[in-house]
């Protein structure tokens, strides 16, 4: 079974998250889309909040697991018998941060190796915190998120 690790933050989970999720679900028998948490940033949902809204936002796509993890992706790959790493790459500002990840992930463990996806380019230009930017001004978010996260960032910003 060919596996692979998307590693994210997903604060939140966006359509563009879920078009390179079932991109890779296409390619590989399973993906593990693990919800990182990084301590250089502050979250508007909790860690089980996004590993839930990433659940019910998939919960259509079989293979596909959602789970959270604060420790090194390189481990938690190493952990779950993976090898590859897959980052979405949006514009070529995202290029230079993603390649110096894969090459510290490389440094980290040698075994593992990283597979860039390049995100259709109708979500070329959606973030997470563009949505949440919106979202704080009572914007419409509908065409970024599912539905259900639509609904989450409304009782986030109430």
């Amino acid at each position: 079974m060919k596996s692979i690790l998307y590693p994210g933050s997903f604060d939140p989970v966006t359509h563009g998250h879920i078009d390179v999720i079932k991109r890779l679900r296409k390619a590989f028998d399973r993906v593990l889309v693990l919800v990182a948490d990084s301590p250089r940033k502050k979250y508007l949902f909790t860690s089980a909040e996004r590993v839930e809204l990433l659940k019910s936002s998939l919960s259509s796509i079989d293979g596909v697991f959602v789970q959270a993890s604060d420790d090194l992706t390189v481990r938690v790959a190493q952990k779950e018998s993976i090898s590859l790493i897959a980052r979405s790459v949006r514009t070529t500002s995202d290029w230079e941060y993603e390649y110096a990840m894969a090459d510290a992930n490389k440094k980290l463990n040698p075994d593992i190796e990283t597979l860039f996806i390049m995100a259709d380019s109708k979500y070329a230009f959606i973030s997470s915190s563009l949505v949440r930017e919106i979202a704080a001004f009572d914007g419409n978010t509908s065409p970024f998120v599912p539905d259900n996260v639509e609904k989450a960032l409304k009782k986030k910003y109430l």
